[in-house]
C-alpha cells in the first residue's frame, strides 16, 4: 500500500521477492531507496497459515545519477494466482482409488467436465469445505483452436485450498486430474479456479509483462522475470508475442526456469 508518491509498501512470499516488487512499483534502484523491513513473514505449515512478508521503501535523493545496468531481475508481483503445481508430471491413468468413491469404477464415460466436477466436490467435503462447484469454459486457444474445462470453486474463506501462490489449489487440481484420469482412462486436461484467483493471476502477470516490455524498449536493456512455472511462463509469452519491439525467451534449468524481454534488432 503506497504512502505517499515516495514510499511503498510490498508484500510477497519472502523479504527479497517484496523490494524487488517496491522498487518496479517506485521504478527505482536498491541504492535509491531506504527499506524498512515491517514484517519477514511466515512460510506456514504445508502452505496453510502461511504469511507474506512486508516491506516499505522510501525514496531518497542521490548524491549523483546512478550508473546505468545493463539487466535487471523482476519479482512477479504476489497476487491472489494451463497446468498445476511447478513442474508437475502429465497424470497418468493410475489406480487413485478409494471404495466409496467416484473413482472406484472400472471405467467412467461421462465427459471430463462433469466426471471432474464430482471428483472435486467430493475432495472438497472431504476437505470439510463448503463450497459451490460449477463448470465452464475457457476461450478458443487461438493456436490450438481447443477450450478448456474449468472447474469453478467459490465460497467464503476458501485461501487454505488456495495457498501461497496457488500452491495449494495447483495440488488439489494434480491429484483430481489423476482420480479423473484414472476414472476414463485418458489424460485430463481441466483446471481448477478458486474464487477466481487464476484470472486474476494472468491478468496481473499480462501487467508485468507489459510494464516491463515498456521499460526494455525504452532502455534498450534486457530484463529477466523471476523464475516461473510453466503457465505463468506461458502467459508472458502469449501477451507480448505480437508487441512490436520485444521479444521473449525462456532460460534457465529446471525451477529456476525464467522468461528474459529481450529489445528487438
Amino acid at each position: 500500500m503506497s504512502q505517499n508518491k515516495r514510499s511503498f509498501e510490498a508484500r510477497a512470499e519472502s523479504v527479497d521477492e517484496a523490494i524487488q516488487i517496491g522498487l518496479a512499483a517506485l521504478d527505482l534502484k536498491k541504492d535509491e531507496v531506504t527499506i524498512e523491513v515491517l514484517d519477514e513473514g511466515s512460510r506456514g505449515l504445508l502452505g496453510i497459515g502461511s504469511r507474506d512478508a512486508t516491506v516499505r521503501l522510501t525514496a531518497v535523493s542521490p548524491e549523483e545519477e546512478p550508473e546505468p545496468v545493463v539487466e535487471e531481475v523482476v519479482e512477479v508481483e504476489e497476487v491472489v494466482e494451463e497446468e498445476t503445481a511447478v513442474y508437475e508430471p502429465e497424470p497418468e491413468p493410475i489406480a487413485v482409488t478409494t471404495d466409496d468413491s467416484p473413482a472406484a469404477k472400472e471405467n467412467d464415460d461421462r465427459d471430463e467436465p462433469t466426471v471432474a466436477h464430482e471428483v472435486i466436490t467430493a475432495l472438497i467435503q472431504k476437505m470439510g469445505m463448503d463450497a459451490d462447484v460449477t463448470i465452464r469454459e475457457s476461450e478458443v486457444d487461438d493456436k490450438t483452436g481447443r477450450v478448456t474445462p474449468i472447474i469453478d470453486v467459490r465460497g467464503d474463506n476458501l485461501s487454505a485450498l488456495i495457498g501461497s501462490r496457488g500452491e495449494t489449489m495447483a495440488s488439489i487440481q494434480y491429484i483430481a486430474r489423476l482420480m479423473v484420469a484414472n476414472m476414463r482412462h485418458e489424460r485430463a486436461r481441466f483446471v481448477i479456479d478458486i474464487d477466481g484467483y487464476r484470472l486474476k493471476r494472468e491478468e496481473a502477470l499480462a501487467r508485468l509483462a507489459e510494464r516491463m516490455a515498456g521499460k526494455v524498449i525504452e532502455r534498450q536493456e534486457a530484463i529477466s522475470l523471476e523464475p516461473m512455472s510453466p503457465p505463468d511462463r506461458r502467459i508472458i509469452h502469449i501477451t507480448l508475442r505480437d508487441m512490436d519491439g520485444v521479444y521473449t525467451e525462456s532460460t534457465g534449468e529446471g525451477s529456476r526456469r525464467k522468461v528474459r524481454i529481450l529489445p528487438a534488432e
